[in-house]
């Protein structure tokens, strides 16, 4: 477990990493790749590593490919001042080709560590609903939060309920403004709002407007949401950038 410069969170947690989706922007795939140690996994099946203990000099010997990391399972027992940690920052734990005993162990660890707050995100929240009809997400517990990336108001979203839930608009791509993304009743509604805009230097980045983002301030503010906007976004927003949290009201 490490301090992380995501603002959002106070640690980043990694028992899982690599991720498939191949989104152009990402980051993870940019870092992952700088310590590539190419090593061949003979053991591997279906692009699939598990690694029973660390392996010296490279946090990612598989580069980008989808690793289960065994022996950091029981980090977060071993942290006993309770902290806001998001899980799997260079990975996407609920991605289709993650086999659910790599999410069930994830979740185990979790629960062994009740200190902590956890925050999950993900780019495919029907995930989600499966593992909850499988009875391996934790719900109605204020330290488990579940999380769904959407670039665009297309997408769809995780809510529920029985459990506490965020959008992450990051990076955000379009205008939110005069669709229901946020006109919906007080029990589909997220918990908390994150919105973001793209960083680096990729050919095609989009730059948000700032009216994008007062459209989501204001609809966050209708509905008493939390809206936490990254620092990408503190030069666009001026005196209205704002980070709330959900745990603080």
């Amino acid at each position: 477990m490490n301090e992380t410069k995501i603002d959002w969170a106070e640690m980043s947690w990694n028992p899982v990493t690599g991720c498939r989706h191949g989104c152009p922007y990402c980051y993870a795939r940019r870092t992952a790749h700088r310590f590539d140690a190419g090593l061949e996994d003979h053991a591997s099946t279906d692009g699939l590593h598990v690694l029973e203990e660390k392996i010296k000099g490279t946090p990612y010997p598989y580069g980008f490919e989808p690793t289960m990391h065994r022996y950091r399972l029981n980090q977060p027992e071993r942290k006993k001042e309770g902290r806001t940690v998001f899980v799997c920052s260079m990975a996407d734990l609920f991605g289709r080709w993650v086999p659910t005993e790599w999410i069930s162990a994830v979740i185990e660890a979790c629960k062994a560590a009740p200190q902590h707050r956890y925050l999950f995100l993900t780019k495919n929240p029907k995930r989600y609903i499966k593992l909850i009809q499988a009875g391996i997400l934790p719900l109605n517990n204020d330290r488990f939060w579940y999380g769904t990336t959407c670039e665009n108001p297309m997408q769809e979203y995780f809510f529920c309920g029985r459990a506490k839930t965020f959008v992450s608009i990051e990076p955000i791509f379009a205008p939110f403004t005069g669709l229901n993304y946020f006109d919906t009743p007080p029990e589909q509604r997220v918990d908390w709002i994150i919105v973001g805009a793209e960083t680096g230097n990729r050919k095609g980045k989009v730059i948000p407007e700032k009216s994008w983002i007062d459209e989501l301030a204001y609809c966050s503010a209708q509905q008493k949401t939390p809206i936490f906007m990254k620092s990408s976004l503190r030069g666009i927003m001026g005196v209205d950038f704002v980070q709330q949290f959900p745990w603080d009201k």
